[in-house]
């Protein structure tokens, strides 16, 4: 049985801060919503701190990490010891989602639920692992009950150290090799859209390959989805570890009361489940991009949520959401920082 700490409310937000930092764009030497979703995004952070005036000096990146049954499949153009290098890369500081980080500022940290191969100690890395990659979707469930209970609890746990740093936003990446075959099938699952319409490239499929992974999924989709099915069964017979941790993160941010930036598909996909089980998360999320992805803009659109940038990117590991960082950072200095029309001595 599933320990159901998902079902606790997510915090509340401060709608008198939100209401004075409104109040304060108001003042600003701008015409009213000139700065378009800047002033949005500041009024936003200011509701979800409790104060008239946020900042965001503290950014918290977690990878999550792990293999799939599925690649047995043929659905990526790598094979599976891709996952346990990226993850020596990772604690490295080669990857790209690293190198934004450390332009950020952000604290970062990877957590190996199950590569296939264990990376062994590394540092920057934690090992939550669970099995060496989930069984294959296309024949089984993905996780057992037990699997899925722990990779939820591992997204918590990584907020948990998030909350105890001071962390001011969260950001959710993940890595693992077949992760957008998992992936599509839970989207498909939750939007009720048809495989062929969600399916991508993923690593960098060609049309056939592409085609082969559309049909792996919507034979998992035959086989493991009964009408009705709740969305911790989706996540259980068609996720992957780290697309359930990253659920699970988004849920106990909200129960902690820290927003969280939302990466590209794979992100969007848990954030959705994460909503499905817990409604109230919506209200402490932001998407950082809109994916090149086939299947991102469906399940942005089953969210209604608004992406921040559209830059055609795919990669994954959060690197979109950490992309995004910046801006957030200036919303809050222009909000924080521009004179008020008293201030300057212009008129109003």
């Amino acid at each position: 049985m599933i320990d159901s700490w998902y079902h606790r409310p997510v915090a509340a937000i401060d709608d008198q801060a939100a209401r004075a930092a409104l109040e304060r764009q108001a003042q600003l030497t701008k015409p009213p919503g000139s700065l378009g979703r800047l002033e949005e995004l500041a009024v936003r952070l200011a509701g979800w701190q409790g104060v008239a005036q946020p900042v965001l000096d503290t950014v918290w990146i977690t990878v999550f990490a792990a293999d799939h049954g599925v690649a047995e499949e043929g659905v990526s153009a790598f094979p599976q010891a891709v996952t346990t290098e990226m993850i020596r890369n990772f604690s490295r500081g080669g990857a790209a989602v690293s190198v934004l980080a450390r332009e950020a500022g952000a604290h970062m940290e990877v957590v190996d639920l199950g590569a296939v191969e264990a990376p062994g100690p590394l540092p920057g890395v934690h090992s939550a692992r669970i099995a060496a990659g989930t069984a294959n979707l296309r024949r089984e469930p993905a996780m057992t009950a037990e699997g899925l209970e722990a990779a939820l609890a591992a997204g918590h746990a990584a907020v948990d150290r998030a909350v105890a740093e001071g962390a001011h936003l969260f950001v959710g990446g993940e890595m693992g090799i077949a992760n957008t075959t998992a992936a599509t099938a839970v989207a498909c699952a939750l939007t009720g859209r048809d495989p062929e319409s969600l399916t991508g490239p993923g690593t960098g499929l060609d049309t056939e390959a592409v085609d082969r992974k559309a049909g792996v999924i919507r034979e998992a989709l035959a086989l493991q989805i009964p009408d009705g099915a709740d969305p911790a069964e989706v996540l259980r017979r068609l996720g992957g570890f780290e697309v359930a941790a990253l659920a699970g993160a988004y849920i106990a941010a909200a129960q902690a009361g820290t927003p969280a930036l939302v990466d590209g598909f794979i992100a969007s996909t848990a954030a959705l489940a994460a909503i499905r089980l817990s409604p109230g998360v919506a209200d402490w999320l932001l998407f950082g991009h809109c994916s090149a992805e086939p299947g991102h803009a469906a399940v942005l659109e089953a969210l209604g949520a608004e992406p921040l940038l559209a830059l055609d990117m795919r990669l994954g590991e959060g690197s979109g959401a950490a992309t995004a960082v910046p801006l957030l950072r200036q919303a809050v200095s222009l909000h924080n920082r521009m004179a008020t029309f008293e201030e300057a001595g212009i008129s109003s």
